[in-house]
């Protein structure tokens, strides 16, 4: 086995987190996502699945994500859970190395006896989704059909997965349980207080997140875009924050209520990006391996995939050749038509 140094990319950036996605299919159609109805063929197995995990943290990630699509569609979720926490008690194993296990979900399936497994298997937090916290809104945002009565089910749906989260031990005030929500200026940036009052009242951080130009399907156009400076400004103007920054490698830049009630993080992909210290390695289903958000292909890791050996020379090789700098580079007028879709991707 090999005992590889961390290594950098082109612009010097180290992998820090491996997303990992188990499923193209999603129980929802948020229209800015766009999620297939069919899995691609030739998904990764579990041994499959542990061998990117354990060569990627040899390279140096030490958070592993796992997304869809809806990850809890996946029978494969809970046995993987189980095989990475057995691995990380093995000290001679790479992925002790793992400082947490995090999965992205929107909630939905999030049933008590699921949450009590996930925490079981050595899930360490979750990230739910959820664009809307009013009826109309939230149908709209989740693609269901059914207007402001299917809007409420879902909201509820979503409210019960989160107390069955804290139920099971997945602490907020920690950062175990966070609230996402991706807004769009005109579709539904009138949530953006109701989400917030939410969030609050759960005890949640909320992260808000720019409409982004992932994918082909889902029409984006800037002028959609509510950039993240006016989304803290509308809270801010009802609750008072205070800025915390943004950390190096992370996503979110954070502020904190002035009254003590939790936090919010804005994601400007669009309006202020942090691609200079970007630390992500994206793996899809089928084991195709992006290294960048807005990639237009992926490299394929299954031919690689017969020995940790030969896993680990190619995505060395991958991470090393990485420059990708997209959302600093973004020219709104001539947005590539070819970028893969965000459910395939995971987000």
């Amino acid at each position: 086995m090999s005992t590889s140094l961390p290594l950098a990319d082109r612009l010097n950036r180290p992998i820090g987190v491996l997303r990992l996605s188990l499923t193209a299919r999603c129980n929802l159609a948020c229209p800015y996502c766009c999620p297939d109805v069919e899995e691609p063929p030739g998904l990764l197995t579990l041994e499959q699945q542990m061998r990117v995990i354990r060569v990627a943290t040899r390279l140096g990630a030490q958070t592993l994500r796992l997304t869809g699509g809806e990850p809890l569609l996946s029978r494969r979720l809970l046995p993987l859970l189980e095989a990475v926490a057995q691995a990380r008690r093995d000290r001679s194993d790479p992925i002790a190395g793992l400082q947490a296990v995090a999965l992205t979900s929107n909630g939905v399936l999030l049933s008590e006896p699921m949450a009590r497994a996930l925490r079981a298997a050595g899930l360490d937090r979750i990230t739910i989704s959820l664009d809307a916290a009013e009826g109309e809104a939230a149908a709209r945002m989740a693609g269901l059909q059914g207007g402001a009565v299917a809007g409420e089910r879902l909201v509820r749906q979503v409210q019960d997965g989160i107390a069955a989260a804290c139920a099971a031990g997945f602490d907020p005030s920690r950062g175990e349980l966070k609230l996402n929500a991706v807004i769009q200026r005109g579709i539904n940036d009138d949530q953006l207080l109701p989400l917030a009052a939410l969030a609050r009242q759960q005890g949640m951080e909320l992260r808000l997140i720019e409409y982004m130009d992932v994918g082909n399907r889902n029409q984006w156009t800037l002028d959609q875009v509510l950039p993240a400076a006016q989304m803290v400004e509308r809270i801010h103007a009802r609750w008072p924050l205070e800025p915390l920054g943004r950390p190096r490698g992370g996503t979110a830049r954070r502020w904190r209520y002035g009254d003590g009630a939790g936090s919010i993080g804005v994601i400007a992909s669009i309006s202020e990006p942090f691609c200079g210290d970007c630390n992500r390695l994206r793996v899809t289903a089928d084991g195709q391996a992006f290294t960048c958000l807005f990639s237009a292909e992926g490299t394929d890791l299954k031919p690689a995939l017969a020995s940790e050996r030969q896993l680990e020379q190619a995505m060395r090789q991958l991470w090393q050749r990485r420059q990708d700098r997209y959302s600093e580079e973004r020219d709104p007028a001539a947005v590539a038509s070819t970028h893969a879709e965000m459910a395939y991707l995971g987000g």
